[in-house]
């Protein structure tokens, strides 16, 4: 199975502007990123931005870049524009985030091995929920998933609502999985999915997938064990680099 990954990364962040520049201990965060990907079983690479400087650093370090519109609403549609501007045919494309400079290979490989299904369309990761301040933390969504890891539905708010139950309970009386943003897409739905309207549950929970759900699309899951750290705040940046101090 031939795959391309591709980094979005935009310099204009809302919280945090230049982020995908920002240095942890002498590589920045988006040649962290690269690198990590590199390491993974993708054919190819590429960092996919609207920014002249990012497009400039990215080539410094001998990666490879595609500029895209500024104008794209979400990192699906940035995407699919630099999947169009390869010229070249991958089976799969894996959006992985450029914000999180230590996602690990084993876990880019985890959403490709999704594909030897033939149903597949669309691929993501999800992990066990280990405390009640990432269960009950909307910032972190949360995911049901049926018997054949299937998802089903994603939520700011824990899901499934556990009856009866009071909420210090929850972990202990159900397995709950948190969401974990990375996406693999086969080119042909990559493709169709930047085509679909925007939906009343995503407009409802702000989760760009569940428009997918709504439309019909089938996105399998793949337990992961292992976290991400992302940078989303100039507050981050220490967490960042309390973790590359302990590893």
């Amino acid at each position: 199975m031939k795959a391309v990954g591709i980094i979005p990364a935009r310099f204009a962040s809302t919280r945090f502007p230049g982020k995908p520049l920002i240095m942890l201990e002498g590589k920045s965060m988006i040649q962290r990123v690269y690198e990590q990907a590199r390491a993974a079983n993708l054919q190819e690479v590429v960092v996919a931005t609207d920014d002249d400087r990012i497009r400039d650093h990215v080539e410094g370090f001998g990666g490879k870049v595609t500029m895209t519109s500024a104008h794209h609403q979400s990192g699906t549609d940035r995407c699919h524009e630099a999947y169009t501007n390869l010229k070249a045919s991958f089976e799969v494309v894996v959006n992985i985030q450029g914000d999180e400079p230590f996602i690990q290979p084993e876990q880019i490989n985890k959403v490709l091995d999704c594909f030897s299904q033939k149903e597949a369309q669309i691929a993501t990761l999800i992990k066990p929920v280990v405390s009640a301040e990432e269960l009950f933390n909307p910032n972190s969504p949360k995911v049901v998933v049926g018997t054949h890891q299937q998802a089903l539905y994603f939520s700011r708010h824990p899901i499934p609502y556990l009856r009866g139950a009071e909420q210090e309970e929850w972990l202990s009386r159900h397995g709950y999985f948190k969401h974990i943003g990375i996406y693999g897409y086969r080119s042909s739905v990559l493709a169709e999915l930047t085509q679909l309207p925007p939906s009343a549950l995503e407009k409802a929970e702000s989760l760009e997938q569940l428009r997918w759900l709504e439309h019909g699309f089938k996105i399998v899951t793949a337990v992961t064990q292992l976290d991400t750290i992302g940078i989303d705040t100039p507050e981050d940046v220490q967490k960042a680099l309390q973790y590359l101090n302990s590893n």
